[in-house]
Parts: C-alpha cells; sequence; structure tokens
C-alpha cells in the first residue's frame, strides 16, 4: 500500500482511528451503565399502587426525563471530543468560542421553539403538574399520558389509538387533570323521567345494586332530582364514586342499566312521555281537547260548527258553503247589512225563513 500518498504516517492515523474508537466505546458503557443501574428503580416504581401511587409516578417520571437528559449531555460531549481530535476542527473550535456570544444569540432564535419545549418539559416533571399514567381531559379528548419526553406528550385514547402533543401544549393551554391528587373520581348518572316515578324507592334500589357491584368503593352515592325540564320532565341525577376513571366508567354503565331496567319493569308509567290537554285561562274556561270553545262569560256555550241558538230562540242553520268549500274567512258570504258579525264571518238567519242569499266574494 502506498503510505507515502497519505497525509502524516500510517501509525498517527490508526492511532487517531483508535482514539475515536476509544471514545465511542466509552459513550456506549457509560449510558449502558447509566440505564442498567436506572431500570430496576423505575420497574418497581410501576407496579406501586393504592395512595403511595401518585408519589411513584412523580418520581418515575422525574428519573426518565433525567436519564434522558444525562444520555443527551454524554452523547454532545463524546461527539465534541471525538470531533476535536481533528487539528482543523479544533482551529474552528477557538473561532466559535471567540464569537460565542453572537453565535450563541443565533442559535437560541433559530432554536426557539425547541428550547421552549425542553424548558416545558422540565417544568411539566418538577412541577408535578403532569405525570405518566396520569388521566387528563385537552381539547376534549380523554386520554392516558403514556409518554412524557422533553419535546412531547404521548396520551393513549380509550381506543388504543395515541394522540401526541407538544409539551408546551400543557403549559400554555388549559387541562383537566383527574388524578392530580387521587386517581378516585365521582360518576354521574342521568335520568329523564315523568312526574310519577317514586323516588324513594329509586333510591333504595340504587343502593342495593351499588352495594352488590365491585367497582363500587364504598365511599360516595346519592341520588337527587336536580331539575324540571321545559318539556314536563324529571331530571335524576345519581353519584357513585370508584377507585379509578376506567372504574368509574364502567360503574356508571352498569348503574345507567340497572335503573333502566327496573323503571321499565316495575314502574311503567314513570317512563318519559308527553302530556297534550286543554290550557286554562284566567276565568277557568280553556279549549277542549278536540279544538272546541270552551263555555263563554255569561254562562253560555259557543257553536263550534256555525251552528247555534239564534236570538229568538230558533236554531240557526249552518252557513251555505262555497265552492271551495270553505264556510268562514274570505270565501264566507258578507253580512246583508254590510257590518261583520260575531262568528268570525258567518251570518246567522233570523227569523224562521231561510237566510236571504247572497252574492259570494272569491278572493
Amino acid at each position: 500500500m502506498p503510505y507515502h500518498l497519505l497525509h502524516g504516517s500510517p501509525d498517527g492515523a490508526v492511532r487517531h482511528t483508535l482514539r475515536i474508537a476509544a471514545i465511542g466505546a466509552t459513550t456506549w458503557l457509560v449510558l449502558r451503565i447509566a440505564y442498567a443501574l436506572s431500570d430496576p428503580p423505575l420497574e418497581r416504581l410501576m407496579h406501586i399502587e393504592g395512595e403511595r401511587n401518585r408519589r411513584a409516578r412523580r418520581a418515575r417520571t422525574q428519573m426518565l426525563l433525567l436519564r434522558r437528559i444525562a444520555a443527551v449531555v454524554i452523547t454532545i460531549v463524546a461527539v465534541g471530543a471525538a470531533l476535536f481530535t481533528f487539528p482543523s476542527v479544533r482551529a474552528i473550535g477557538a473561532g466559535v468560542l471567540a464569537s460565542a456570544g453572537v453565535a450563541g444569540l443565533v442559535v437560541g432564535i433559530a432554536a426557539r421553539p425547541t428550547l421552549g419545549n425542553l424548558l416545558a418539559g422540565l417544568q411539566l416533571a418538577f412541577s408535578d403538574a403532569l405525570r405518566l399514567d396520569d388521566i387528563v381531559v385537552t381539547q376534549g379528548t380523554w386520554g392516558r399520558v403514556e409518554e412524557l419526553t422533553l419535546s412531547y406528550v404521548v396520551l393513549r385514547l380509550w381506543d388504543d389509538r395515541r394522540m401526541i402533543f407538544p409539551v408546551s401544549h400543557f403549559t400554555e393551554q388549559p387541562f383537566e387533570n383527574w388524578t392530580r391528587h387521587s386517581s378516585r373520581l365521582l360518576g354521574s348518572v342521568e335520568l329523564h323521567v315523568d312526574w310519577t316515578v317514586p323516588v324513594e324507592e329509586l333510591r333504595t334500589e340504587l343502593y342495593s345494586a351499588l352495594r352488590d357491584n365491585p367497582l363500587w368503593d364504598r365511599r360516595e352515592w346519592v341520588l337527587q332530582v336536580v331539575e324540571t325540564l321545559p318539556n314536563g320532565l324529571l331530571k335524576l341525577r345519581a353519584l357513585m364514586s370508584a377507585a379509578d376513571s376506567a372504574s368509574t366508567w364502567d360503574l356508571r354503565c352498569d348503574v345507567r342499566e340497572h335503573l333502566v331496567v327496573f323503571i321499565r319493569e316495575n314502574y311503567p308509567e314513570a317512563l318519559p312521555r308527553f302530556r297534550v290537554g286543554a290550557e286554562p285561562v284566567a276565568d277557568g274556561t280553556g279549549l277542549s281537547p278536540a279544538g272546541g270553545a270552551g263555555p263563554s262569560p255569561d254562562g253560555s256555550a259557543a257553536a263550534a260548527d256555525g251552528a247555534g241558538p239564534s236570538a229568538d230562540g230558533a236554531a240557526a242553520a249552518p252557513a251555505p258553503r262555497t265552492e271551495g268549500g270553505a264556510s268562514s274567512g274570505v270565501n264566507a258570504p258578507e253580512d246583508p247589512d254590510g257590518a261583520p258579525d260575531d262568528s268570525g264571518g258567518r251570518t246567522d238567519p233570523r227569523g224562521d225563513g231561510p237566510a236571504p242569499r247572497t252574492p259570494l266574494r272569491r278572493a
């Protein structure tokens, strides 16, 4: 091999290669040792339940972030050490150090979103605002925090889909954390029923159903009539507690199904229904369900179809119909005297003879 064509001696090139390989091997060994030392504690923290679960999840979140930060720092130092083994890179590095202030300003402006996410990740982890396995609701999306890094947060949704948010989203936008202090939750079931529903019997049945359900934690329960709806129904709300969000959802579904079956089988008259009837007026009279007119203020009943007693006691004949079939309104016959009558356009004949014929007016 023509070693004379190489710059410098071949021994120097081999030593340089070995130096870079030693830096890489040392970096890999340090990272493996760090991961080997941190994996057992993280594994133990995953299996802690009960009241200590919240503190365990906080410690696990912070340990994972610190391990990631340490790995990034070690990798950057190793890459820098490998590059500085080249004389030309050392010369460039000296110039960069001389202008470190301007270079840092430029890099900071260019990487502002990335740096913002990094700081937001540290803020979330060490302020205890968000932890692994927390149940959160953001932008109408329910999910469990599956992964929390310095740049993004992964939420596992109820149907096993994953939604990824930047870390800055949780520092700039409001969100609900259902497990901030405890994993226990209150669930609610709302029912719209008729006024005839027996509330006490329904309350007794609710307690019996909860007592036999293993998802109920025996902490809270109540059944209340919370509102009367404009459509004539009552709104009942049943509250119950469970150990976590998954148990709360299943318990709500079980209780809703049980109460629906109980009302349908035992009190079918309490099922939602709408009533249609006469509307009372101020003087106690009103329209009948068939649409006829009620009694007049002087005690006499008004005629519904145009037939009624006349002034001299004779029965009035129905008004003649037009070709279109209408007996009132624009197609009704006019009063012979030119004055409108009180029956909405119909003319009542006077005397015992038939009503005089009058010309019909069409619209």
